[in-house]
């Protein structure tokens, strides 16, 4: 049975087009109903649009608290019928509802619980990881709390950190090992909630 997804995202949607494309060679047996976007630039909307999918933006600046932003984002959710939610380079808190708990995933762009937590995301991550002369780095797929980067691990993927590296090198190497990642977690959720 096909697991059905919402993508939450604030840039260029690259997340989302590998889902797109991996369900598109039917290698993730899944269907994207809605992507809710925090930065009405952001690219992954043309992505969504592009791809016949529903689109909506929901920008933290708009709402006094960030109660009242979760609030207008699980009012679009609520229009469709969703098994799980993914956090996709998504850089707001979401404080979802208790009917999403144990059904949201998001990805980090290191070996959580290490460099994790509000304001390390993106190129920050990378760059505090190779500050600190680490051997290895990688991603962590995780079931999303209301607290930045906690909640049980789903999937891990390692890949080294080379001497020349820069937090480009490094982030590239990073995006392909989550391209394999977040799949399968997705896949064991699927499992995990009979799909």
């Amino acid at each position: 049975m096909t697991i059905r997804l919402a993508v939450l995202l604030s840039g260029g949607g690259r997340t989302l087009q590998n889902f797109l494309d991996l369900i598109a060679k039917g290698e993730l047996d899944a269907s994207v109903e809605v992507v809710v976007a925090s930065n009405s630039t952001a690219l992954g909307l043309q992505r969504a649009r592009d791809a016949g999918i529903d689109a909506h933006i929901v920008r933290r600046r708009d709402f006094e608290t960030n109660d009242a932003f979760s609030e207008a984002i699980t009012g679009v959710l609520d229009k469709y019928e969703i098994d799980l939610v993914l956090g996709a380079g998504f850089t707001q808190l979401y404080k979802f509802p208790p009917r999403f708990e144990g059904r949201m995933l998001n990805v980090h762009p290191a070996l959580l619980p290490g460099y994790g937590g509000q304001g390390m995301y993106g190129h920050h991550v990378h760059e505090a990881v190779i500050a600190a002369g680490e051997a290895e780095s990688g991603c962590t797929v995780h079931l999303t709390t209301h607290e930045y980067d906690k909640g049980p691990i789903v999937v891990q993927k390692r890949v080294p950190v080379l001497p020349d590296d820069t937090p480009d090198t490094l982030a590239a190497r990073v995006f392909e090992a989550e391209c394999e990642a977040y799949p399968e977690a997705i896949r064991i959720m699927a499992k995990r909630l009979g799909k």
